[in-house]
């Protein structure tokens, strides 16, 4: 469950972090309500739970109450990546010093959570991971033990002296809020400097859906139903959009978030997850190629497939189907009941199968790069 940068902030505030005064706006007259009661300039922020919105546009700056109600009347009703923009987060507008980026996610490969800091914040982290992987130090959490003083110190030797002890104490407040909530995810990018305090000026935070039941979770749901999402949902499998080039699609929930660590474990960034579920026909595989390059952010398609109910002849016909005349790089890996049919199948057609995931994966990420 990914929720709302509105939603996260109101978590964030109940644990005790400092956010910038504001409120949620769904009409201009609102908008421009919450700008007057402020007195100073304000920030518009689309909500919509995807990445980079200041890039595409869906985030504003309004130095008036009237401007604010201005650009809320361009922003409301319209489309960000895909989905419909039906609320705007209206803040004031700081300066900050500083920005720094802290989150926990959980490393499935080590089974645990791991914290993460960089004093380069306001960026995708997985872009200063990239860049500058000095810039970045992680540290692993044992669930039971948590952030011990000796893991924060750890954890933020790359901070200015003076600001640990403030980082430190965050850094317990969002272990609180990652283990309340039983999150995948939660990340404050960018956590800023602003006044000599510590203020979060964005809250990303991903819900186990399977959560245990708590009073926490109460009125919590994604607020935002993703089209392509529910496209897949009609059509019997899951999809989720993710912010990187390289289309995933496989068969169970396990084999492609497995396939998903492997690309980012090569260095890529996957574009998306799905899931064409157990004993998958031709036609619902081509409907799961054509959902990924609906989207139009795929620049490879690395499809993962192990045949159990699911036959890999099947499989095959689905994907020569989809790709004919599509102009994007594939890499497949193929294995299972009906493999030798499926490999001939796509030999035909002109693809040559992968034999590991983990050649799938470096070949996808390969391509990504150079296309």
């Amino acid at each position: 469950m990914r929720l709302l940068e509105w939603q996260g902030r109101e978590i964030l505030a109940q644990a005790g972090m400092a956010v910038p005064e504001g409120g949620l706006a769904r009409t201009p007259a609102e908008a421009r309500r919450i700008a007057e009661n402020l007195g100073r300039a304000v920030v518009l922020k689309a909500q919509v739970p995807v990445g980079g919105r200041g890039k595409a546009g869906g985030i504003r700056l309004a130095q008036t109450p009237e401007e604010a109600e201005r650009l809320a009347q361009e922003m409301l009703g319209s489309t960000l990546k895909g989905l419909l923009v039906d609320s705007l987060l209206v803040v004031e507008a700081l300066h900050p010093s500083a920005e720094h980026y802290l989150g926990i996610t959980l490393d499935r490969s080590r089974r645990m959570p791991i914290l993460l800091y960089s004093p380069q914040g306001g960026v995708e982290i997985e872009e200063v991971a990239r860049r500058s992987p000095e810039l970045l130090s992680r540290v692993h959490v044992p669930p039971l033990e948590g952030p011990t003083g000796f893991r924060l110190r750890r954890l933020l030797s790359l901070a200015p002296a003076p600001l640990r002890p403030a980082l430190a104490d965050a850094a317990k407040k969002l272990w609180h809020v990652f283990t309340a909530y039983e999150c995948h995810l939660a990340e404050i990018n960018p956590l800023a400097e602003v006044e000599g305090k510590l203020v979060a000026l964005d809250a990303k935070l991903i819900l186990d859906d399977d959560h245990t039941p708590g009073p926490q979770f109460a009125g919590l749901s994604e607020a935002v139903v993703d089209p392509l999402e529910a496209e897949a949902k009609a059509a019997g499998m899951s999809y989720v959009r993710l912010d990187g080039e390289i289309g995933i699609l496989g068969n169970g929930a396990g084999l492609v978030m497995a396939t998903l660590d492997l690309v980012a474990q090569a260095g890529g960034r996957p574009a998306n997850f799905l899931d064409i579920g157990g004993g998958a026909r031709a036609e619902r595989v081509k409907k799961g190629v054509e959902i990924i390059l609906k989207d139009g952010r795929a620049k490879v398609l690395f499809v993962n497939v192990f045949g159990g109910i699911t036959r890999c002849d099947e499989v095959a016909r689905g994907l020569v189907e989809a790709l004919r005349g599509q102009n994007i790089p594939v890499v497949i890996r193929l294995v299972g009941t009906n493999e030798e049919e499926g490999r001939r199948i796509l030999a035909e057609a002109g693809f040559v199968p992968v034999r590991t995931m983990e050649e799938g994966a470096a070949r996808a990420v390969e391509l990504s790069k150079g296309v």
